[in-house]
């Protein structure tokens, strides 16, 4: 079995068979940077990020898009509010969603753009669904024509033109010769960032930048859009109609993850009850949060509750338990290892997260079993299973991310604590078990716990 996804656009599952043979092109929706990320934002940074190991692990070579909305309605409301120019909040916010990304172990985009910097881009495509008869500009405004498009629009979000409301897009409704259109380029206002144009002066209306920007980096037609469940309309079906128009394929497949609620409620700023990701990481480690958001089916929706938060940490310390008593047994793991069947057959079926991990798992169980036999070779094989799999679902304990590898005080805290082992060790072979006891008092004071094995002491941070 390849690779099936279900494409929002068909409401179908699909045999995912790329533009190119042997690569893969993603566009993920990123952040619109007016505040600091929560677990609902993060939550399709880290479903993509699986989608996108997945898809290098099964040989492609994968082109990863996401955007940042750096300029918008909600940007400026914040910058009049705080009395600071937009490009600062922007810009701090946009390195917190950043720092979220790579505090829970997204890997980097291969590309990154800023809606402000493909200005030039949004204004050839706007020149070219004017040419085409699909687009108008009217009072320093640029818009698009839904009508020129009613065959087509709505597909995504099954709607029929007739049953849908205005745009409601702008302050002027006057403008427009239906109020269904919607804005490609907003006109200049007082105190608001313009850029030229030839109709006039003014900022970019937020459906035009994507089309620009996703076209630019992967092509007229490229494999993959992705997104949260919220942005299939008015956003992804606008996005569709206006590159569809000016005569480009666009994206082939579209996915869509669920939303994360606390109760009957989708988790926003305006409702108050977010949980940003700097709070999130002192409740479990940043690897536990990641699990935690991985863990269900991304197209399903995550009540969040800190019980099931919790419930989540202790499954992936299971995991994390065998991974390290493994691996003081056997030191070198085969990375080449297959997977197992039944692992690559639940992702293969619309990234199957949960079964995957109910696969880790049972792997887990037989290697704990073959640890307590002894039996080497089993957990020589086991362990490179784990290790592998978890490695697809950016989840290995081992792995420089969650080991803290990448950090320059690493090497210097493994030295320091390996002395303070080595004087443990050789406090207690002279049978001076109070210095013993209160080295390892200081190591806990310090947050570092330390566990006898059979193989010696080993140690890690508290958590």
């Amino acid at each position: 079995m390849s690779l099936h996804i279900y494409d929002t656009s068909t409401r179908a599952i699909r045999e995912f068979v790329p533009v190119e043979a042997g690569r893969a092109s993603i566009y993920l929706c990123g952040a619109t940077v007016q505040a600091p990320p929560h677990i609902g934002h993060i939550r399709s940074g880290v479903n993509f990020d699986v989608l996108r190991r997945w898809l290098a692990r099964s040989g492609y070579d994968v082109t990863f898009c996401r955007n940042v909305t750096d300029i918008d309605d909600k940007i400026i409301r914040v910058s009049a509010e705080e009395s600071v120019p937009w490009f600062v909040v922007a810009e701090r916010n946009q390195r917190a969603f950043t720092w979220a990304y790579d505090t829970l172990g997204c890997l980097p985009p291969t590309v990154e753009p800023r809606a402000t910097g493909h200005v030039p881009e949004m204004i050839t495509l706007m020149e070219r669904l004017i040419s085409l008869g699909h687009a108008y500009a009217s009072g320093g405004d640029v818009y698009f024509d839904v009508r020129s498009y009613a065959e087509h629009y709505g597909k995504l979000s099954n709607q029929k033109l007739e049953n849908m409301r205005a745009a409601a897009d702008t302050d002027d409704e006057s403008c427009k010769r239906d109020g269904r259109d919607f804005a490609l380029w907003k006109g200049e206002k007082p105190g608001e960032p313009t850029w030229p144009t030839p109709w006039g002066p003014g900022r970019p209306g937020w459906h035009l930048e994507c089309s620009a920007m996703a076209t630019k980096y992967l092509g007229s037609t490229f494999d993959i859009h992705g997104g949260g469940i919220d942005l299939i309309f008015p956003h992804h079906e606008n996005e569709i109609a206006q590159s569809q128009a000016a005569g480009d394929g666009f994206a082939r497949y579209w996915m869509h993850n669920g939303m994360l609620k606390i109760g009957a409620e989708k988790m926003s700023k305006s409702l108050g009850n977010s949980l940003l990701i700097p709070e999130m990481v002192q409740k479990v480690r940043p690897v536990e949060l990641r699990y935690y958001l991985a863990a269900p089916h991304y197209r399903s929706s995550i009540d969040y509750s800190e019980e099931a938060l919790l419930e989540a940490a202790a499954a992936y310390q299971r995991i994390e338990g065998f991974v390290t008593r493994a691996a003081e047994v056997i030191h070198d793991v085969d990375a080449d290892a297959p997977l197992p069947q039944a692992f690559v057959d639940a992702l293969d079926d619309d990234l199957g997260t949960p079964q995957a991990l109910a696969v880790v798992h049972e792997v887990v169980r037989e290697g704990n079993v073959a640890l307590s036999k002894g039996d080497k070779e089993a957990v020589a094989r086991l362990l490179a299973e784990t290790q592998n799999m978890l490695d697809v679902l950016g989840l290995d304990p081992r792995s420089p991310q969650w080991r803290g590898a990448g950090s320059d005080l690493a090497p210097v805290v493994d030295a320091l604590v390996a002395v303070a082992l080595e004087q443990r060790k050789a406090a207690r072979e002279r049978k001076d078990y109070a210095a013993a006891d209160a080295i390892r008092d200081q190591l806990s004071a310090a947050g570092i716990t330390v566990e006898d094995t059979p193989h010696g002491a080993r140690w890690e941070l508290s958590r």
